[in-house]
């Protein structure tokens, strides 16, 4: 419902873009006031600003696929033409205004059309650099100690990824990158942290070459994982959810993948590894799945554990931090808020949410936030990175 509430700004939003952009246009070239160009831009425009829409409504294939993608990709380069745009017309008021009473017509257009190439240069420079960056997946390690003895080990590498949305924007090169990066940390255990998939199964490009990849996934205990608010079947348009209502519920080709990618799922549940460690998984607050209408709370899931034993949670969203930490809890990571994924949005993430990424001591506890290895909506980062984390943890008894 919120998709369609929006639809009018949305359209009323590129109304004004496409006038701002014949407006520019005007100061350039006398052809470019004629109608037929204007109608021709407008038309282009138009449908530019209309993949993500008529995607919806397309049947399952390739054409599909590159409607989504595209209309994805344009989400991002609206949102940069907005921000340039407006920086722009405000400079040009400003300039104006002091300056301009001293110009000539003539030399007021020249002006005029050096701000309008700047402009173009910026939304340009910015989406390309982005759709180049987000796919460029580094490596951030974190070095932490716990008052805890671990049975026989005196260290734990972890190697924890979150959000990988494989879909319309992440597949096999994603993937094949991603297990090479992690099997370079010689990990001892691989975490996810929700998010494996962006709703729709059947935007994978290739389901059976991507559960080969992700089986070539090498840790001495394994690899774990929870469900986030993506991993459930649901249809979407420009990020919304439009059936609000009625039950969540993962696809079950989806837990299928999992299986045959040798991952092992946790619903809130607890596993004791190498009679060391637990692991526990938590579903997502917002979309539990399963037929659950409401998670299990922390208390719950960990009460019966050996507090003497390290207790690593994994949970989708980076909330409840507090009441995690007073479970006793030793390390909480997560994922979902993508460090904002595009500036000027991280701004907001930070705003919102008490660690929206990296480390935060809460209470005693270590507290892991992942910008994520995929990417949601928008095929751009922008000042945020993919990553996979390393997360070397030291034992030491108190």
């Amino acid at each position: 419902m919120i998709a369609i509430c929006l639809s009018p700004v949305y359209i009323l939003y590129n109304i004004f873009l496409i006038w701002i952009l014949i407006k520019a246009l005007n100061s350039f070239h006398p052809f470019m006031r004629k109608a037929a160009f204007r109608a021709a831009i407008s038309i282009l425009f138009g449908f530019f600003a209309g993949t993500v829409g008529l995607a919806f409504f397309m049947p399952t294939g390739s054409f599909e696929r590159w409607m989504k993608r595209t209309g994805n990709l344009w989400l991002g380069v609206e949102l940069y033409i907005g921000c340039f745009v407006t920086i722009s017309l405000v400079s040009w008021g400003i300039v104006v205004r002091f300056r301009g009473k001293k110009w000539s017509e003539h030399k007021k257009t020249r002006i005029h059309r050096w701000f309008a190439v700047l402009t173009v240069l910026a939304i340009v420079a910015t989406s390309l650099l982005g759709a180049l960056h987000a796919h460029q997946l580094k490596v951030t390690t974190y070095d932490l100690t716990m008052e805890k003895s671990c049975g026989e080990l005196d260290s734990l590498n972890i190697v924890m990824v979150a959000d990988l949305h494989l879909g319309y924007n992440v597949g096999v090169p994603e993937m094949l990158d991603m297990v090479e990066k992690i099997n370079a940390q010689n990990a001892d255990i691989v975490l996810i942290a929700g998010d494996f998939f962006d709703n729709d199964y059947d935007a994978l490009d290739d389901p059976e070459r991507l559960m080969e990849i992700l089986r070539g996934i090498k840790s001495r205990y394994g690899v774990y994982a929870t469900y986030g608010n993506h991993d459930v079947k649901e249809r979407l348009l420009v990020g919304f959810t439009l059936n609000s209502k009625g039950e969540k519920k993962s696809d079950p080709r989806m837990d299928a993948f999992l299986e045959q990618s040798n991952i092992t799922l946790l619903k809130d549940e607890a596993v004791l590894v190498d009679e060391s460690f637990y692991v526990v998984g938590r579903l997502d607050y917002e979309k539990p799945g399963f037929d659950v209408e409401k998670r299990k709370n922390i208390e719950e899931l960990v009460s019966d554990l050996d507090q003497s034993k390290p207790i690593i949670v994994i949970d989708h969203e980076p909330r409840e931090l507090h009441e995690t930490a007073a479970a006793g809890v030793d390390l909480d990571l997560n994922g979902h808020t993508h460090d904002g994924q595009m500036f000027p949005t991280s701004i907001i993430t930070d705003l919102v949410w008490e660690n929206d990424y990296g480390y935060a001591d809460i209470d005693g506890m270590h507290n892991i936030v992942t910008s994520g290895v995929g990417l949601f909506g928008p095929d751009m980062r922008v000042l945020t990175d993919a990553e996979i984390c390393v997360i070397k943890v030291h034992f030491q008894k108190k």
